[in-house]
């Protein structure tokens, strides 16, 4: 069977305000299931390819297809559905200040009109696997850096995204939690098949965690290593494994789909 393309540029080019070009021709397809880390120098343009996945920045030229739909055909409202597909984990968190954890995780479910009872469910599971369970009430302004980048991870996975981007969602954590939020992401992908694209500065990861590499340099994209949704990290977290809190949470995913 001929595998799914979840994500397709052709000769993509983009530029801020009609300066120089931060990517340039950029080709490539990847598969619905994938997993591969994004490298490259700071500024190499890491953050602008996933704007332009995510449907943030348009292209100043070339063609980008999500899910096998031309975005440069889509309406505003399709693009808006087009990105209850998707979700975006970026740098600066972007949590809602005046709203308390449990809401800002809870809001893109109330977004989709899922039932209180249910969003009570489900950000409370999410919440206790990110280690965070006990600060639900407390506003985002209140914790750590480290802390808020780990909220803003719950906010992107609780829909169960399709494609789930992810600008250093590790960059503010210690060893123990960076893997614990790897193992997460690891888990998404091998049961829900989401493809996941994480951008990182950090090689060790990389090393420890064997997937292919979309490489950065010099306004073009290159690519390192096989592609795989099978690779297996040489060092994983021992703590609560995540396959049982999303075999219980997948049951009621079926709820958020047809809402």
């Amino acid at each position: 069977m001929e595998e799914k393309t979840a994500i397709s540029f052709a000769n993509v080019a983009a530029t801020y305000d009609n300066a120089n070009e931060v990517l340039s021709d950029v080709s490539f397809n990847i598969s619905s299931g994938a997993f591969y880390f994004l490298s490259g120098a700071s500024g190499a343009g890491k953050t602008t390819l996933l704007r332009l996945i995510y449907q943030l920045h348009k292209p100043s030229r070339g063609q980008i297809k999500l899910f096998g739909q031309n975005t440069a055909e889509m309406t505003r409202d399709d693009i808006a559905k087009l990105r209850h597909k998707m979700a975006i984990v970026f740098q600066e968190y972007s949590l809602l200040s005046h709203m308390t954890v449990f809401d800002n995780v809870a809001l893109p479910l109330r977004v989709r009109g899922i039932a209180d009872k249910k969003v009570k469910q489900l950000v409370t599971k999410v919440l206790d696997w990110v280690g965070l369970g006990k600060y639900a009430d407390v506003k985002p302004m209140e914790l750590s850096g480290g802390q808020q980048q780990r909220v803003s991870v719950a906010r992107a996975i609780i829909v169960q995204p399709s494609i789930l981007l992810a600008d250093e969602p590790t960059g503010n954590l210690d060893d123990e939690n960076a893997s614990r939020l790897m193992e997460l992401f690891i888990q998404m992908n091998k049961l829900f098949g989401t493809t996941i694209i994480l951008a990182t500065h950090n090689k060790k990861l990389m090393e420890t965690y064997k997937f292919p590499v979309i490489h950065v340099e010099n306004h073009r994209v290159g690519f390192v290593g096989k592609s795989s949704t099978t690779a297996e990290p040489k060092k994983v977290w021992k703590g609560p494994t995540p396959k049982n809190y999303f075999s219980e949470l997948s049951k009621q995913f079926d709820d958020i789909g047809n809402a």
